[in-house]
C-alpha cells in the first residue's frame, strides 16, 4: 500500500504542478456560481431550482469527465513518452502498483472536486431557498430538495401479449401471412391492443390501482402527489384538455376529488391530493374523467406515477454525487487503458472516440429495435433486410448490454424532479461501473502495461 500511496501522491503533484486541479476547481465553481445567472426558466422557485440543478450537475460532469480523461491519458502516456517511466519501473514496485497508484490518484482528485462542487451547488440552493417566500419553500421541501419515493401501476405486459396472441390467431384463420411478415403483424397488433389500454374515450372515465407496498407504513398524514402524462388521440400538442380527478375508493377510504383541471398534453404535470386515501394493503385508487370531445391517451409506462417522500434532500443529494463518482472513476480506468499501449494524443483521441460512441448508442438501440440496419424501405413501405443483420444485430444487442451498466443511472434528473436515488441504486452502480466496467478495463491496461516494452517503446519514437 505504501507503493500505491506514493505513485498516488506524485499524481496529485502532477496535477497540482500542470495547474489542472486549480484550473478546473476554478471553472466548476464558475460554472456553478455564473449559471444561475444565465438560466432562463417559468419564473418559479420550482421550475428554477430543478433547472439549476439539471444544469449545473450536468456541467460539472461534463468539465470532469473531460478532464479525467485528458489526466488520465496523459499521465501515464507522457511518462513513458518523457522516459520517466523507466526511472520508475526500475525501482522495486510492480507495474500493476504503478498503474493502480494512477487510478487512485486520479480517482482521490475527482473526488476532492466533486465534493468541492457539490458542496457549493447544494449551499446555493439552500441560501436562495431560505430568501423565498413560505409558500415556495413549503413547495420546494415537498417537491424538489427532497428525496421522494414512486409507485406505478402494475404492469400489464402478460395481458398485452394474450390479447395479442389471440387476435394473431383470429386473423390467421382469415387470411395467410407469410413467415417473414408475421412479427411485424405480431407487432402492429400488440401496438393496437396497447393503445386500447391506455385510450380513455370522450365520456369515459379511466381507473388505476397503485399499491404502494412497504411505504404505507410511514405514509399516514404524509403528502402524496400524482404524476400524469397524456397524449391526444388526434395527435394535436396544442391547447388544453380538461379532467376530474378522484383517488380513494368509497366507503373502504376516504376519497378526494378535483375541481375540473385544465392540462397541457405531452408533457408531465404533477399535483397533489389528501393523505390517508390509501387501504390497509396499501392499494391506492385513482380515477381520471374525460369530458373533452376528444379522446386521451395515457401511456402505460409514465402516464400515471404515485410520488411521496422517502427521506431528506441531503442524503440524497450524497448518494447522487456518489453515483457521478462512480462514471468519473469509470473514465478514469477508460484513459489510463488507452495510455497503457498508445501514445497521449492517440490515447486521448480514442478515449474520446468511445465516449462520443456511448453517447450515439440510440442509432444501435434503433436498429436493434427495427431488427436490421437498413432502416425503412419508402418504396415498398416495409422495414429492409441486410445480410450483415446476422452479425450485426447480436453485437449491438451485446454493446448495448455492456453499455447499458454505465447508462442506466440517472442521478441527476432523479435529482431535478425531487426523486430518490436509493441506496440500492448506488451500490448498483458501484458494482457494476466501479468493479466490473472499470475492474475489466483495468485488468486489460494492466496486463498491456506490463507487457509493454517501454524502453523500446521510446527508443522507435
Amino acid at each position: 500500500m505504501q507503493r500505491l500511496f506514493a505513485i498516488t501522491w506524485l499524481t496529485w503533484k502532477a496535477a497540482f504542478r500542470f495547474k489542472l486541479f486549480l484550473v478546473v476547481a476554478l471553472l466548476l465553481l464558475a460554472s456553478v456560481v455564473g449559471l444561475p445567472l444565465l438560466i432562463k426558466d417559468d419564473g418559479t422557485a420550482r421550475g428554477f431550482t430543478q433547472i439549476l440543478l439539471t444544469y449545473t450537475l450536468s456541467t460539472v460532469s461534463g468539465l470532469l469527465g473531460l478532464s479525467t480523461l485528458w489526466l488520465a491519458c496523459g499521465t501515464l502516456a507522457r511518462d513513458i513518452e518523457e522516459c520517466q517511466m523507466q526511472v520508475v519501473a526500475v525501482k522495486p514496485i510492480a507495474r500493476w502498483q504503478i498503474w493502480l497508484g494512477k487510478w487512485f490518484g486520479i480517482v482521490t482528485l475527482n473526488a476532492a472536486l466533486l465534493g468541492l462542487s457539490g458542496l457549493s451547488i447544494y449551499g446555493l440552493l439552500q441560501w436562495r431557498a431560505s430568501r423565498l417566500p413560505a409558500d415556495e419553500q413549503r413547495v420546494l421541501r415537498n417537491e424538489v430538495l427532497v428525496a421522494r419515493g414512486s409507485a406505478k401501476p402494475p404492469g400489464i405486459d402478460k395481458d398485452l401479449d394474450t390479447v395479442t396472441d389471440r387476435l394473431l390467431q383470429e386473423r390467421l384463420k382469415k387470411s395467410r401471412i407469410d413467415n417473414a411478415d408475421l412479427r411485424e403483424v405480431r407487432r402492429q397488433i400488440r401496438e393496437q391492443v396497447k393503445a386500447d389500454y391506455q385510450l380513455v374515450p370522450p365520456g369515459y372515465a379511466k381507473q388505476w390501482i397503485v399499491n404502494l407496498g412497504l411505504a404505507r407504513r410511514y405514509l399516514r398524514n404524509q403528502p402524496v402527489y400524482l404524476r400524469i402524462k397524456f397524449n391526444t388521440a388526434n395527435g394535436t400538442t396544442t391547447g388544453t384538455y380538461k379532467g376530474l380527478w378522484q383517488a380513494g375508493d368509497a366507503p373502504h377510504t376516504p376519497t378526494w376529488r378535483s375541481e375540473v383541471m385544465s392540462l397541457a398534453p405531452d408533457t408531465f404535470h404533477e399535483f397533489a391530493i389528501d393523505p390517508n386515501l390509501f387501504d390497509d394493503n396499501g392499494d391506492l385508487t385513482i380515477q381520471f374523467f374525460n369530458v373533452n370531445e376528444t379522446s386521451l391517451l395515457f401511456p402505460l409506462d409514465d402516464g400515471m406515477e404515485v410520488l411521496y417522500r422517502q427521506g431528506g434532500f441531503g442524503p440524497n443529494f450524497l448518494r447522487g454525487l456518489g453515483i457521478i463518482f462512480c462514471w468519473m472513476a469509470l473514465l478514469s480506468a477508460l484513459g489510463l487503458a488507452a495510455a497503457s499501449f498508445m501514445s497521449f494524443p492517440v490515447a486521448a483521441f480514442c478515449a474520446l472516440g468511445v465516449l462520443t460512441f456511448v453517447f450515439a448508442s440510440g442509432t444501435m438501440a434503433n436498429a436493434v429495435s427495427e431488427g436490421t440496419i437498413a432502416g425503412y424501405n419508402a418504396e415498398k413501405g416495409t422495414k429492409g433486410w441486410s445480410p450483415a443483420d446476422v452479425v450485426v444485430i447480436p453485437t449491438f444487442k451485446a454493446v448495448l448490454r455492456v453499455i447499458g451498466l454505465a447508462r442506466n443511472f440517472s442521478p441527476i434528473d432523479a435529482l431535478s424532479t425531487g426523486r430518490s436515488v436509493p441506496w440500492e441504486e448506488l451500490g448498483l452502480a458501484f458494482v457494476q461501473v466501479v468493479l466490473l466496467l472499470s475492474g475489466a478495463l483495468a485488468a486489460f491496461g494492466i496486463f498491456v502495461f506490463t507487457r509493454r516494452e517501454l524502453a523500446t517503446a521510446q527508443g522507435n519514437q
